[in-house]
């Protein structure tokens, strides 16, 4: 491991077989996962290739048709027998399966917290208001103790001037290091980052990518979808490469950036690093 020698291997998070449609799109068919804890799993890949529906998935904010999921000490969801009951011809069948598909939802979302490729902050709240939502509302953590916590989280990524400032006074840089810091204040066990610097100018990715590599160092788990080969290679534990809906090849950084095993992880990494030769 790069930046966690001295982390346990346990899984913290499991998930096989995971499979999604969209109407007739097939978009997951069939992924597995293994995230340890303190671990950085990097997924790359072509745009429409699965990545982003599998960060969802993981959070609840997707439910997949079919496939498991189990975040070490609950909850262990089998996505087949949750639609199974959702098409049940009975409606109690039908109301226990949606019952339980709200409670799982509501679990991974409990243990975890996602970075939006848009920061998504609430334009008419301030800084402060926009980080203190979450624990306040969610954990129902005291106003007090988030505003605490939230002026350290904001120190650490240096914006404690920026407390009272309005998004729409931020730059682009400045509101993503707010949407990480937001996560942060939900002191999840699992931090998922979608595409974090997609949407900012060059100069501005930086300053995020900075931040990110500082949380790795200090051992928090994440699961980050990126364009940023760089970042993923320097920082990642495993890099999964995923086309088509199905992971294609996973390994260490240094492997799959030097030597990778599969002919389209090749093409693909050739086409990204080198667009005009």
């Amino acid at each position: 491991m790069s930046h966690t020698e001295d982390a346990t291997t346990e899984n913290l998070l499991t998930a096989r077989g995971l499979q999604k449609s969209f109407g007739t799109n097939h978009v997951l068919r069939g992924v597995d996962l293994d995230v340890r804890r303190g671990e950085v799993i990097a997924l790359i890949g072509p745009s429409g290739s699965g990545k982003t529906t599998v960060l969802r998935s993981l959070n609840g904010l997707e439910t997949p048709d079919a496939g498991l999921l189990e975040l070490d000490g609950g909850p262990h969801v089998d996505f087949g027998a949750e639609a199974a009951g959702v098409r049940s011809r009975t409606w109690a069948g039908r109301r226990a399966a949606a019952r339980t598909v709200k409670a799982n939802r509501a679990a991974l979302r409990d243990r975890s917290a996602m970075v939006f490729q848009h920061h998504n902050l609430f334009p008419h709240r301030t800084v402060l208001e926009n980080v203190i939502e979450g624990p306040t509302q969610v954990k129902r953590v005291p106003r007090a103790t988030a505003i605490g916590r939230a002026e350290e989280l904001l120190a650490r990524v240096g914006l404690a001037d920026k407390r009272d400032a309005y998004p729409h006074e931020l730059s682009g840089g400045q509101q993503q290091r707010v949407g990480i810091v937001r996560a942060l204040a939900l002191s999840p066990d699992l931090l998922l980052f979608d595409e974090p610097t997609s949407a900012l100018d060059p100069e501005l990715v930086g300053e995020v990518l900075t931040v990110m590599k500082e949380l790795a160092d200090e051992g928090w788990t994440m699961v980050v979808v990126t364009h940023e080969l760089q970042f993923a290679r320097q920082v990642a534990d495993e890099v999964l490469f995923l086309d088509g809906g199905v992971v294609v090849e996973r390994g260490a950084p240094a492997r799959i950036f030097s030597d990778p095993a599969e002919e389209r992880t090749r093409r693909f990494l050739d086409r990204v690093l080198h667009p005009l030769d």
